[in-house]
């Protein structure tokens, strides 16, 4: 067991702030390693391939899943790919946890493959409305766009209950508080089963 990794996970609805959570984790807990996401969708301006995420094209990503190469994946919208290759996790042990920044479906999976070695968070916005006000001050995308997301975000609602634990963003410093706290608990817990 010495070699399993010790697993966090960090899911939430899209601008629930789980980027900037898992940011602020990084920093308290510089021994743990950000597992880069594959994706098929375009690079956003200053996004480099491999640091923000492993740009893939939809055959490529297809090749991937087709050699298990994924440790999960999910088709979100038609040819838009995300999933987490199998190599960002397996490069990691109990010494150097990994941190997964995913969809709430791959959480799950992730859960099932490393039940005991994986700690699912759940990042809950305060509420649907802030969320909204969030995606639009983003400014990066369509009205038809954002109402797929947000119609998605309710869907991802109703996981929040399937996750060992949850965090509502609505004081960035109380949750990030919070995080940080129930990660160094499991990861003390983690490393004494290692």
């Amino acid at each position: 067991m010495s070699n399993s990794p010790c697993i966090i996970v960090l899911t939430a609805p899209s601008g629930s702030g789980k980027t900037t959570l898992a940011r602020r984790l990084l920093e308290a807990e510089p021994s743990i390693r950000f597992s880069v996401s594959a994706t098929t969708r375009e690079p956003r301006a200053g996004e480099q391939d491999g640091v923000h995420y492993h740009f893939l094209t939809p055959g490529a990503f297809r090749e991937a899943i087709a050699a298990n190469e994924l440790l999960e994946h999910e088709e979100v919208y038609p040819d838009r790919f995300y999933g987490t290759l199998r190599r960002e996790v397996e490069a990691s042990a109990s010494h150097a946890p990994v941190l997964l920044d995913i969809d709430v479906q791959g959480a799950e999976h992730v859960k099932r493959l490393f039940p005991d070695r994986a700690l699912t968070v759940f990042i809950r916005p305060p509420s649907i409305g802030e969320l909204e006000r969030r995606l639009r001050s983003r400014g990066t995308e369509s009205e038809e766009a954002l109402a797929v997301r947000l119609e998605r975000v309710r869907y991802e609602l109703t996981f929040e209950s399937r996750f060992d634990s949850v965090v509502v963003n609505d004081d960035l410093e109380t949750a990030t508080a919070a995080l940080i706290s129930q990660v160094r608990a499991f990861l003390s817990h983690c490393a004494e089963t290692s």
